[in-house]
């Protein structure tokens, strides 16, 4: 029996002798681990994914790209990666390249790690550049009013066509016709605004059609209803719309000078003045909001007592003229408005992934020695005068800005960029006698459509 007890004993020995030596080695593997970082490039490709701070992570599509030198990454990690790039070459082509990729500013360092921001692409952030391209259309487009085509008036000087606008952040994608119509395919993009809105539809057609008359191209205003048969017989067009019979694709604009539903108070007093329901969006938008892909909004100079009065206009909530005392004052009720249509659009975006909306910000006027009714005037004819870059990061139309922050609106910022081009407006080469509200065409409209097509 006692034998018995001294064989268990020793038997109970060797398990402590091995398990202390088994604790000693792993002790020392853990320092070796610890003093040798590079030991990590022999772990399962499991451990590497697990180190967040040594990747960067594509925006939504799962891509993965090292940070670590290429000479640090061993044979297996470089195969790992050349089938992962095959495996997401076409994911990372469907990528919205209007978004890059931006560590933030503490790196991983020291085994610290932090997160990865995705960046929206701004645009509006770059400088104008001399430009020797063709233009997109011929000054004989026929989708532009007469008197906006500056080559078609008294003006000698047309050093205003000669300039593009070139981004800071990120490369803006050249416009082109035919790749515009086959990602709008099967779509309708809508205009919806003042006559800066108007100018920009008449622009997008002429990029699109190169200016041309084609078969392709179909009026369809009537569609749309869009066409106003007068007293004397005479139509009246209160919006465009042109389809294109090879993709499908219906361009439009409707008119809507403050993005509000307008309605006669007396129907049948032919000199009845107008409710403008504040907190009511046009009927345009409410009735085909559910059909439209890309919806491209605004409102601006229209907000005057004086504007509102010329329209015959008495401003409404609830049904009811608006009496609230601050309500009343139009660059409240501008504000309320703005905000009030960017609300609605966003619930309805909510329930409709397929339309993208885009609030274009204000289009700067440039009367100099008074305003446009007080014998203001735009006479400068040479082009950068008032520098050429904008390298402010937030846009100079707060209120359009502060209202789409934060909603699936899109801002469609021209402000900061269009204010450098005094000398592209019409001018008194028009038929008003000094237009410093709209453009010539073509001209900075067109880099509107530009900056469009590559946040589309």
């Amino acid at each position: 029996m006692e034998m018995k007890r001294r064989d268990d004993f020793r038997l109970t020995g060797k398990h402590l002798t091995l398990a202390l030596l088994a604790l000693f080695l792993m002790t020392l593997l853990l320092l070796d681990f610890d003093m040798n970082p590079f030991i990590s490039t022999h772990l399962s490709p499991h451990h590497h994914s697990a180190n967040p701070g040594c990747f960067l992570h594509g925006p939504n599509n799962g891509t993965t790209v090292s940070m670590e030198p290429t000479e640090m990454k061993s044979d297996h990690e470089k195969n790992s990666q050349s089938i992962m790039k095959e495996e997401t070459k076409q994911a990372a082509e469907n990528v919205d390249n209007s978004k890059t990729l931006s560590p933030s500013e503490n790196d991983y360092t020291n085994g610290t790690t932090t997160s990865v921001e995705t960046k929206v692409c701004n645009y509006a952030k770059g400088r104008w550049v001399a430009d020797s391209r063709p233009l997109y259309y011929p000054v004989g487009c026929k989708y532009i009013q007469r008197n906006w085509a500056c080559r078609l008036t008294n003006r000698t000087d047309f050093s205003y066509e000669g300039y593009r606008w070139q981004s800071i952040d990120c490369k803006m994608p050249d416009f082109e016709p035919s790749d515009f119509l086959k990602r709008m395919q099967d779509k309708t993009v809508a205009f919806i605004g003042d006559s800066l809105s108007r100018e920009q539809f008449q622009s997008m057609m002429c990029m699109l059609t190169g200016g041309q008359e084609s078969p392709d191209v179909e009026d369809v205003a009537e569609k749309y209803g869009f066409l106003l048969i007068l007293p004397n017989g005479a139509t009246h067009h209160h919006g465009w719309a042109y389809r294109f019979g090879s993709t499908n694709t219906t361009i439009l604009h409707s008119w809507s000078a403050r993005l509000c539903d307008r309605e006669p108070i007396n129907a049948t007093d032919p000199n009845t003045l107008y409710a403008m329901h504040l907190d009511r969006q046009p009927v345009f938008i409410r009735e085909n909001i559910d059909q439209l892909n890309v919806l491209v909004i605004n409102t601006a100079h229209h907000w005057s007592k004086t504007m509102v009065n010329l329209d015959k206009e008495v401003m409404y909530m609830n049904g009811t003229p608006v009496h609230d005392k601050n309500l009343r004052n139009i660059e409240n009720a501008k504000i309320f408005k703005v905000n009030n249509i960017v609300k609605w659009l966003d619930s309805k975006m909510a329930f409709n992934p397929n339309v993208q909306v885009f609030f274009r910000t204000t289009s700067p006027r440039h009367f100099f020695k008074g305003e446009w009714n007080t014998g203001g005037s735009c006479d400068n004819t040479i082009p950068m005068t008032r520098g050429s870059e904008v390298l402010e990061k937030e846009s100079s139309d707060k209120i359009i800005a502060g209202a789409v922050k934060g909603s699936r609106v899109k801002i469609l910022d021209i402000t900061a960029l269009s204010d450098l081009r005094d000398e592209a407006h019409i001018s008194h080469y028009g038929k008003k006698a000094n237009d410093c509200l709209h453009w010539c065409l073509p001209g900075v409209p067109d880099t509107w459509n530009e900056l469009l097509n590559a946040q589309i």
